[in-house]
């Protein structure tokens, strides 16, 4: 099911499945999936921008504390497209891309590299040790429930090193994510009304008042 979601928003986060049929009515099923998933997309960055236009209280996964984000000003939503960089860490972008990479059914590559700056901060080697058996469970072994899009040399490299974890387990493939949403998702972040919506300046209206 999820392969056909993303057959239907049309990105190479993974695979295209092979196994669905090309037949007129299998045709007219992926039309209709696709008609709904972009009326989703839509929605869900809408409703992601209209709650932003005051400062936005999100509810954080640790002990439900509250994050605040304020919507950028234009000028600073154009530095995102400066470089990808630049949108990583301003928190509101990161929340605006992480929305947006959601919509695509593609949000595991900045959950992944999320973890892995986190675990590279780790410095006991207990949490370390067991960061690492986390991340391989969630991400990288095979049928993992957010399982990213990496080579098999790179998942048996990592399968290896973590039985001795260190702060560079996960390298070579956090750097293999990141150039996947650098050179795929990003650029389409930057081209979404979404973004553009963020960098309009407001109008001004200059018509002269009735006397």
């Amino acid at each position: 099911m999820q392969s056909v979601m993303f057959l239907a928003v049309q990105h190479d986060c993974v695979p295209m499945d092979k196994s669905a049929g090309s037949g007129p009515k299998n045709e007219e099923k992926r039309e209709k999936m696709k008609r709904t998933l972009l009326k989703d997309w839509k929605t869900r960055l809408s409703y992601f921008l209209q709650n932003s236009s005051a400062p936005a209280k999100l509810k954080s996964s640790k002990k439900n504390k509250q994050q605040t984000f304020i919507k950028p000003s234009p000028e600073e939503a154009l530095l995102w497209s400066e470089a990808f960089d630049e949108l990583l860490a301003s928190k509101y972008g990161l929340a605006a891309f992480r929305a947006f990479l959601k919509s695509e059914f593609c949000e595991e590559n900045i959950e992944f590299w999320l973890a892995c700056e986190d675990f590279k901060k780790t410095k006991s080697p207990q949490k370390l040790s067991s960061k690492a058996r986390k991340i391989y469970t969630d991400f990288i072994e095979k049928e993992a429930p957010k399982e990213i899009n990496i080579d098999f040399q790179t998942k048996t490299l990592i399968a290896q090193n973590i039985q001795e974890a260190t702060s560079g387990c996960f390298t070579t493939a956090q750097k293999r994510v990141y150039s996947l949403m650098e050179n795929n998702s990003y650029p389409r972040f930057l081209e979404s009304e979404f973004y553009q919506d963020l960098c309009k300046k407001p109008q001004i209206n200059t018509e002269p008042h009735a006397t």
